[in-house]
């Protein structure tokens, strides 16, 4: 079965202080990016679409995306503040960013047309994370989730937000976005976050496209407020009943939430690679 990686790509590191997404982290400048559409092709996905700002283009194609092309079916399409918009919508003044995850992946309805899995371009799953999703997509789920134990995903240099996730008998009953999370915030460390890496059919475009005109119909803050991939689908399950498998990696998640997060990230990687595990990237 054909099935795709959907990277979101086009937000800019405002924590980290420039493109993250670019930043070399491999010993022979690859960036994060490289890593994890390594692990996706080793785990069967045979596609990859970049979801990026036009204005990026050329500095992501110099970064990651010509070494990418060649190990895979490669294509890009941009996400725009006016992206996507409904029929009657123009955006609103004062708007200058585009409207967050869900509205990314839904940019990607026409280069998307199989089972995919959408991650955030800046963060390190692990390969275990792209075996359990892509083999779900295969064997038919509709919706799915790799979750990460929250200890595995924390930062030492502040804090971080990630969607808790409430799961029973392996399915996702809710995930609840907090914010300001650190070692200290209450929750177990081994409790189960999500880091924004989702299992799709193709259906979900339709979805996407009604909740975002709903969503746009709403707005409270339209300077600022986002149309997150999560709130959708905790929106389904609540709504449509709609079955989510959830799937826990005990994988250690590395990114750069922030600039000082960097030697820890380039050093786990980079040992990585003196091991092995990445020969070929």
């Amino acid at each position: 079965m054909d099935t795709t990686l959907l990277v979101m790509a086009a937000g800019m590191g405002s924590r980290f202080g420039g493109l993250k997404q670019i930043a070399p982290m491999g010993k022979n400048g690859e960036i994060i990016l490289d890593f994890s559409v390594y692990d996706a092709i080793k785990a069967g996905f045979n596609k990859a679409v970049f979801i990026i700002k036009k204005e990026i283009e050329h500095d992501f194609r110099e970064a990651a995306g010509k070494r990418i092309e060649k190990m895979i079916d490669t294509e890009y399409v941009f996400q725009q503040i006016d992206s996507m918009l409904p029929a009657g919508f123009t955006v609103p003044d004062g708007r200058t960013k585009p409207w967050g995850t869900g509205h990314a992946v839904l940019c990607a309805k026409d280069a998307v047309k199989t089972p995919f899995a959408a991650i955030n371009a800046d963060d390190y799953y692990g390969r275990k994370s792209f075996e359990l999703i892509h083999d779900a997509l295969t064997n038919g789920s509709e919706i799915c989730m790799a979750g990460f134990r929250l200890g595995n995903t924390l930062t030492d240099n502040g804090t971080v937000s990630r969607g808790v996730c409430e799961i029973e008998n392996n399915m996702l009953k809710s995930v609840t976005e907090h914010t300001a999370l650190d070692k200290n915030c209450g929750f177990p460390m081994d409790t189960v976050v999500s880091m924004n890496m989702w299992g799709f059919n193709p259906s979900i475009f339709a979805e996407l496209e009604s909740r975002f005109e709903g969503f746009l119909s709403n707005l409270s803050n339209p300077e600022k407020e986002e149309f997150f991939l999560p709130f959708v689908v905790d929106d389904l399950i609540k709504v449509r009943n709609q079955k989510v498998d959830a799937y826990i990696s005990d994988d250690k998640w590395y990114g750069v939430t922030y600039k000082e997060d960097t030697p820890t990230v380039r050093a786990a990687l980079q040992k990585l690679m003196e091991e092995g595990y990445y020969d070929g990237i």
